[in-house]
């Protein structure tokens, strides 16, 4: 008799591919067309300039869908992010230009601003028990009152201040330009993954989403983390606030509505789910550079307006049904 009758031989196992790889690797594929096809469209596209114009407006975008990540990861959502990056743009012009004092000082009042704003929605959420889309949402509107109040509903200007300007449109590599807001944007990326994947925040922010009463059930302080976790995507969504105002030598308390759904768009595109417990800083990554890519490329092939946003609106369904689609099959 063959020995290898008798011999039971083990099962060869197969190697599962994570559903959030799947979808990261689609979201990449997907940007590599986007650029084809623009590329083919307009002989612009691909203009360094306007490669340069691509990356900065995504590092507004970026570093707002940094934050949302986290807060999304854990199964809530945050809508304020667009009118608090607007706050925090102008606490940064009142203290600069209005109060006179130190350039550091503002930025910091503006990230701070964010960080607090964040905390304030962890609170509501933990605390008093608001759903986090009730809790954003009156933070949404909280947030835009209070720039329009604060700023007299009149832009700031930082026309005397030089220095202010260049934190987003200067370069620090000398011989290269790439502005500083790219830089910021990659730099805050790679902070966000750190935290996200080598740090016990980072595995609490996933063990939430994943299942949260389990995870007060092992003993885990749940409003402790969900607080942190907010005040965190609310920093990033200061810095953000920053960087914008100085690209724009100005803070406009009227501008920002709208940019949480890109945020979240550009998060729910690469890979996140928004029933929580899944998500990379890469996917994000990907997903907000999917959106500028997207925006400019419509852009330059003189899409009206109206249509743009027709389109990103369609963009935003088809992630959403996407990760709907993603939840079935897991």
């Amino acid at each position: 008799m063959n020995v290898d009758t008798i011999i039971e031989k083990e099962p060869v196992k197969k190697k599962v591919i994570p559903p959030g790889a799947i979808q990261q690797t689609l979201a990449f594929g997907s940007l590599i067309v986007l650029v084809i096809f623009f590329s083919i469209a307009s002989d612009s596209f691909l203009q360094w300039s306007n490669m340069i114009g691509i990356l900065l407006s995504t590092a507004v975008i970026g570093i707002l869908a940094l934050g949302a990540t986290f807060v999304i990861i854990t199964g809530g959502i945050d809508l304020s992010v667009g009118t608090v990056m607007t706050l925090s743009s102008v606490i940064s012009g009142v203290v600069i230009v209005n109060a006179g004092l130190p350039l550091i000082v503002g930025v910091f009042a503006g990230v701070a601003t964010g960080a607090i704003c964040g905390y304030l929605c962890g609170i509501a959420i933990t605390k008093m028990k608001i759903p986090p889309f009730i809790a954003t949402l009156a933070m949404m509107m909280i947030a835009k009152g209070l720039a329009l109040v604060i700023s007299g509903a009149a832009p700031i200007y930082f026309t005397d201040h030089a220095l202010f300007t260049k934190i987003a449109l200067g370069s620090i590599i000398p011989g290269v330009d790439i502005p500083n807001a790219v830089l910021i944007f990659f730099l805050a990326a790679i902070i966000g993954a750190v935290i996200l994947s080598k740090t016990i925040l980072g595995r609490y922010n996933f063990a939430i989403g994943s299942n949260e009463e389990a995870t007060k059930l092992s003993g885990v302080n749940v409003d402790f983390w969900k607080v942190t976790i907010y005040s965190l995507a609310g920093a990033f969504t200061g810095v953000a606030g920053v960087i914008m105002a100085s690209r724009l030598n100005s803070a406009q308390p009227a501008l920002g509505q709208g940019y949480e759904l890109e945020a979240i768009a550009a998060v729910v595109i690469g890979g996140t789910s928004l029933s929580g417990g899944k998500g990379t800083i890469v996917g994000t990554v990907i997903g907000a550079l999917i959106m500028s890519v997207l925006t400019n490329g419509l852009r330059i092939m003189s899409i009206p307006q109206e249509w743009q946003t027709v389109v990103v609106g369609m963009v935003i369904i088809l992630a959403v049904y996407m990760d709907i689609l993603r939840r079935r099959k897991e």
